[in-house]
Protein backbone atom coordinates (compact mmCIF):
# COMPACT_ATOMS: atom_id res chain seq x y z
CA UNK A 1 0.00 0.00 0.00
CA UNK A 2 1.45 3.31 -1.11
CA UNK A 3 1.41 6.08 1.47
CA UNK A 4 2.08 9.75 0.83
CA UNK A 5 2.92 12.04 3.73
CA UNK A 6 3.09 15.81 3.31
CA UNK A 7 4.98 18.15 5.60
CA UNK A 8 6.15 21.74 5.71
CA UNK A 9 2.89 23.63 5.90
CA UNK A 10 2.25 26.41 8.37
CA UNK A 11 1.50 30.08 8.89
CA UNK A 12 3.49 32.61 6.92
CA UNK A 13 3.18 36.32 6.25
CA UNK A 14 2.44 37.62 2.76
CA UNK A 15 5.62 37.70 0.72
CA UNK A 16 7.12 34.86 2.71
CA UNK A 17 8.21 31.39 1.66
CA UNK A 18 7.47 27.80 2.55
CA UNK A 19 8.79 24.49 1.31
CA UNK A 20 6.45 21.53 1.22
CA UNK A 21 7.64 17.94 1.11
CA UNK A 22 5.85 14.76 0.11
CA UNK A 23 7.40 11.43 0.97
CA UNK A 24 6.12 8.25 -0.69
CA UNK A 25 6.51 4.87 0.97
CA UNK A 26 5.25 1.34 0.47
CA UNK A 27 6.59 0.85 -3.05
CA UNK A 28 9.86 0.73 -4.91
CA UNK A 29 8.21 1.93 -8.11
CA UNK A 30 8.79 5.48 -9.26
CA UNK A 31 5.58 7.40 -9.85
CA UNK A 32 4.94 8.37 -13.47
CA UNK A 33 3.69 11.70 -12.30
CA UNK A 34 3.59 13.46 -8.97
CA UNK A 35 1.76 16.64 -8.29
CA UNK A 36 0.60 19.21 -5.77
CA UNK A 37 -3.02 20.24 -5.52
CA UNK A 38 -4.75 22.61 -3.15
CA UNK A 39 -8.23 23.19 -1.85
CA UNK A 40 -9.35 26.41 -0.23
CA UNK A 41 -12.52 26.58 1.90
CA UNK A 42 -15.60 26.49 -0.26
CA UNK A 43 -13.62 25.85 -3.43
CA UNK A 44 -12.82 22.83 -5.53
CA UNK A 45 -9.46 21.13 -5.43
CA UNK A 46 -7.16 22.57 -8.07
CA UNK A 47 -3.85 21.66 -9.63
CA UNK A 48 -0.89 23.69 -8.40
CA UNK A 49 2.00 21.94 -10.12
CA UNK A 50 2.97 18.51 -11.34
CA UNK A 51 6.06 16.79 -12.61
CA UNK A 52 6.59 13.65 -14.64
CA UNK A 53 9.26 11.09 -13.92
CA UNK A 54 11.24 12.55 -16.82
CA UNK A 55 11.14 16.05 -15.39
CA UNK A 56 8.50 17.80 -17.46
CA UNK A 57 6.40 20.22 -15.41
CA UNK A 58 3.04 21.98 -15.45
CA UNK A 59 2.07 24.90 -13.26
CA UNK A 60 -1.17 26.69 -12.60
CA UNK A 61 -1.04 30.21 -14.03
CA UNK A 62 -1.60 31.65 -10.58
CA UNK A 63 1.68 30.23 -9.25
CA UNK A 64 3.99 30.49 -12.25
CA UNK A 65 7.18 32.30 -11.37
CA UNK A 66 6.57 31.90 -7.64
CA UNK A 67 6.38 28.15 -7.02
CA UNK A 68 8.84 25.46 -8.06
CA UNK A 69 8.18 21.74 -8.04
CA UNK A 70 11.00 19.22 -7.80
CA UNK A 71 11.45 15.51 -7.25
CA UNK A 72 14.08 13.21 -5.80
CA UNK A 73 13.27 9.89 -7.47
CA UNK A 74 15.92 8.00 -5.52
CA UNK A 75 14.22 8.96 -2.28
CA UNK A 76 10.66 8.92 -3.68
CA UNK A 77 10.18 12.46 -2.46
CA UNK A 78 8.64 15.55 -4.02
CA UNK A 79 8.97 19.18 -3.01
CA UNK A 80 7.16 22.44 -3.62
CA UNK A 81 9.12 25.62 -3.02
CA UNK A 82 6.65 28.45 -2.57
CA UNK A 83 7.93 32.01 -2.69
CA UNK A 84 6.20 35.39 -2.66
CA UNK A 85 3.19 33.83 -0.98
CA UNK A 86 -0.13 35.64 -1.15
CA UNK A 87 -3.23 35.36 1.05
CA UNK A 88 -5.02 33.68 -1.86
CA UNK A 89 -2.51 30.82 -1.64
CA UNK A 90 -4.11 29.83 1.66
CA UNK A 91 -5.42 26.28 1.31
CA UNK A 92 -4.85 22.69 2.24
CA UNK A 93 -2.13 21.35 -0.04
CA UNK A 94 -2.25 17.72 -1.13
CA UNK A 95 0.33 15.65 -2.92
CA UNK A 96 -0.64 13.05 -5.46
CA UNK A 97 1.23 10.24 -7.18
CA UNK A 98 0.25 8.27 -10.27
CA UNK A 99 1.69 4.80 -10.78
CA UNK A 100 1.29 2.71 -13.93
CA UNK A 101 0.24 -0.51 -12.19
CA UNK A 102 -0.73 0.78 -8.75
CA UNK A 103 -3.10 3.60 -9.52
CA UNK A 104 -3.33 7.07 -8.00
CA UNK A 105 -2.68 7.94 -4.39
CA UNK A 106 -3.23 11.05 -2.28
CA UNK A 107 -1.73 12.36 0.90
CA UNK A 108 -3.74 13.66 3.85
CA UNK A 109 -2.87 17.28 3.14
CA UNK A 110 -0.99 20.03 4.91
CA UNK A 111 -2.43 23.44 5.78
CA UNK A 112 -0.80 26.56 4.36
CA UNK A 113 -2.04 29.86 5.74
CA UNK A 114 -0.78 33.17 4.40
CA UNK A 115 -1.79 36.00 6.68
CA UNK A 116 -0.38 39.01 8.45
Amino acid sequence: QVQLVESGGGLVQPGGSLRLSCAASGTLFIANRMGWYRQAPGKERELVARMSSTGSTNYADSVKGRFTISRDNLRNTMFLQMNSLKPEDTAVYFCSADYTYLGTYWGQGTQVTVSS
